[in-house]
């Protein structure tokens, strides 16, 4: 029997990256999958803005390659300029999931994750301080304990069912046929034709000879048969409501869908938690499921990691839930909202229209691109009138050291730990006592907006307590998300 600290159910991105944040932070992490190797598959062909930056901020970006920036943005389908806003809200587009998983995967490596898989988890028993975990694989049935498991197994989660928690399901009400193939490249409609009576075909080029076609049919089945599509199933819708062939190409995996959504009631029961799809469902679009399940694990990792060294502060964990799971609710609901004018048959028309000549004035356009690119979260954090509060802290943000060099707010993040930024030796000062979990840098910067004389960002880059615009001093802030200082604070502080 193994025992560690925390074992992750699932190895897809969501799953990767937060066992990547747990062992940031010093915690004794394992994931388990039930397949064998990584399917190969890209479902989802980049992320968010938001997303991107989690990944920048713990120096994985630049370990994706090349990647391509989406100049526009769209809401269902109505897209508007992103150019018009003060900051950029672009996303990835075009990069494979199996990518972003291999990135992750070579993190995880470094530092010393394992990865078990063909290991099914199968059930879970609950005690006081642990939960041991029933697997079987092809050699056999095993049993191992963890102090906590985190399902990141997906839409079906296991774990989810195992712990017995309620989730609320929206029925799926159309299908849709997805292939990635090469030897016959369509003509490319990256963002979906639409086409009469709600149909669209989607065409996305991948580069070297491949593409990713997508079938919308409200006459596809709503609850297709797992493992039952067939290639020339595909390539007969395709060439019904395309008029091309595609017959002659090489299929490289295919898959069906319906269009369900889900929401676990809760985000944690017991020493059992769900982040990613296992929390929150949503159809395919525009990536939005995984961008999601990246924030997921960046707000999670730094939480459950301080839980488990026990220097968390009283209900630090249950914040997990606090503010993910509105994330989650929304997500939901602007993911059903987007779809409807997406695959909305000629009826949706005069709404495309009317959103259309909205999304072209800034105000409406800004509040759009931060539903998708995920930049428009605020949590409620603290008490106080900074517009940065509760917000993310830009990650570009360029800073002047007190020795001359410049650095930025992202590079500063990749420790994982906390991190307060003070324009005086006085601030800096009275985060001392928690040198092991802050990061403390006086430097002077600027930014357009109100002025900031200090600013505390957590690990997962959003900001706890400014000065001015917050109510209640550095102490109070930092004893509330990082817990008791190792040192006794200077008086007055």
């Amino acid at each position: 029997m193994n025992t560690t600290d925390v074992i992750v159910v699932g190895a897809g991105p969501v799953g990767l990256m937060l066992a990547g944040e747990l062992r940031l932070a010093g915690v004794d992490v394992a994931v388990y999958d039930r397949l064998p190797a990584p399917t190969g598959e890209s479902r989802a062909l980049g992320f968010n803005r938001r997303a991107a930056e989690s990944l920048d901020q713990r120096g994985l970006l630049p370990r994706l390659g090349a990647v391509r920036w989406g100049p526009m943005g769209h809401f269902g389908g109505v897209r508007f300029d992103l150019g018009m806003l003060d900051e950029d809200h672009s996303g990835v587009l075009g990069l494979s999931q199996t990518r972003t998983e291999q990135a992750l995967g070579e993190w995880l490596a470094e530092l010393g994750v394992p990865v078990r898989r063909g290991r099914e988890v199968t059930g879970l028993r609950e005690s006081a301080d642990e939960v041991a975990v029933s697997w079987a694989g092809p050699e056999g049935a095993g049993e191992d304990s963890a102090r906590w498991v985190v399902g990141c197994d997906g839409a079906g989660s296991t774990v989810r069912r195992l712990a017995g928690i309620p989730t609320t399901v929206w029925e799926p009400t159309r299908g849709m046929y997805t292939a990635e193939i090469t030897g016959v490249l369509p003509r490319p409609r990256p963002i979906g034709e639409r086409l009469p009576g709600g149909r669209m075909v989607v065409c996305t080029p991948l580069g070297g000879g491949r593409c990713r076609v997508v079938v919308h049919d409200p006459a596809l089945p709503a609850r297709p048969e797992p493992g039952a599509l067939t290639f020339a199933e595909v390539a007969d819708a395709w060439r019904r409501l395309t008029g091309e062939s595609i017959d002659d190409a090489t299929c490289l995996w295919l898959w069906a869908s319906g269009n369900s959504s889900a929401l676990a009631a809760t985000y944690r029961r017991g020493r059992v938690l769900l982040a990613g799809d296992a929390a929150h469902e949503i159809p395919p679009l525009a990536a939005w499921g995984l961008s999601a399940g990246l924030q997921d694990a960046v707000n999670l990792g730094w939480k459950l990691a301080a839980t488990v060294q026990g220097r968390a502060p009283e209900g630090l964990l249950d914040t997990y839930h606090g503010e993910r799971h509105p994330v989650g609710e929304q997500l939901i609901r602007n993911a059903r909202a987007a779809a409807k004018l997406y695959l909305g048959d000629e009826a949706m028309d005069p709404v495309r229209e009317v959103v259309g000549e909205l999304l072209a004035h800034k105000d409406a356009a800004e509040r759009t691109a931060g539903i998708v690119s995920g930049l428009g979260i605020r949590y409620d954090l603290a008490e106080g009138a900074h517009p940065l509060l509760g917000r993310r802290m830009p990650p570009d943000t360029a800073l002047t050291l007190a020795d001359g060099s410049r650095t930025r707010v992202g590079e500063l993040l990749r420790t994982g730990r906390g991190l307060l930024l003070a324009s005086d030796d006085a601030t800096a000062a009275a985060a001392h006592g928690y040198s092991d979990r802050v990061h403390t840098v006086t430097a002077t910067w600027s930014m357009p907006g109100t002025p900031l004389d200090a600013v505390l960002i957590r690990p997962d880059g959003y900001v706890a307590w400014t000065s001015p615009g917050t109510t209640g001093g550095l102490h109070q802030a930092l004893e509330h998300w990082f817990g008791t200082a190792r040192v006794c604070q200077p008086a007055g502080r």
